[in-house]
């Protein structure tokens, strides 16, 4: 097992390089690292601490921190929602602790979701709600050969931090 501080220094690198911030509160802070070290003991990945994991990965990949939702809770609020990352406007702001709102679609919310296979009726993280399913696309980094399902590229590449435009449409057969 990592630790903590192992973890804390990489999640530290994170946010310097996506140009946010930590959360200032210490307590808050610790509590939250302490959650994605056990979840990465437990899952073998950085399930957020703030949301129910399946287990699966694949089925979680929405919820693996940063999680898909991180940026847009930044924009909009000025954290994310877990309060891990966040930005200097929402510090400027007294970080207020008012809850956000939970983006992450309710068919993925439950304990059991993801346990099995994905459905093909299941939501893409990020859709609203109630519109039409969009096709998940395989995106493959050029530089690494990362490999992610999502409706577009990342904007970086998690693993080297290439930018989006260095990832290209992959196809399994």
């Amino acid at each position: 097992m990592r630790s903590i501080e192992e973890i804390k220094a990489e999640i530290a690198a994170e946010a310097d390089a996506t140009g946010y911030m930590l959360n200032p509160d210490q307590e808050i802070l610790d509590g939250i690292i302490e959650g994605i070290a056990i979840n990465e003991d437990r899952l073998a990945y950085w399930g957020c601490p703030c949301r129910i994991a399946s287990g699966n990965r694949m089925a979680d990949f929405d919820i693996v921190c940063p999680c898909e939702y991180r940026d847009p809770d930044l924009e909009d609020y000025g954290r994310c929602y877990c309060a891990l990352y966040v930005n200097q406007k929402y510090i400027d702001s007294g970080m207020p602790t008012d809850p956000i709102p939970e983006r992450r679609p309710e068919s993925r919310r439950s304990k059991d979701a993801g346990a099995d296979e994905m459905r093909e009726d299941q939501q893409i993280p990020g859709e609203p709600e109630g519109e039409q399913s969009q096709k998940m696309e395989i995106w493959r980094c050029q530089v690494c050969g990362y490999l992610c399902a999502r409706p577009k590229p990342p904007p970086i590449c998690p693993i080297c931090r290439a930018k989006k435009d260095r990832f290209e449409e992959f196809s399994l057969s």
